[in-house]
């Protein structure tokens, strides 16, 4: 019996904790891609992410594809 109630506690704790932290809120995002006359792709994403404490954060990814195919 003693077990099951520390078990609970902990559950509990873990769960509050949860719940106070929160999640990163996705304010924006942005795709872009492009074809150049060689073939190759070019992606670019942008997001912008708010959290909990009001801390905005920008993040760019570029991809550059090549393509295995020669006409």
């Amino acid at each position: 019996m003693n077990r099951m109630s520390v078990v609970c506690v902990a559950i509990s704790a873990l769960a509050l904790s949860l719940l106070l932290i929160g999640c990163d809120r996705e304010v924006s995002t942005t795709k872009t891609s492009s074809v150049s006359s060689d073939g190759t792709i070019k992606s670019t994403e942008k997001t912008v992410t708010q959290s909990p404490d009001g801390t905005v954060t920008r993040t760019e990814e570029s991809k550059k594809t090549t393509s295995d195919e020669k006409p």
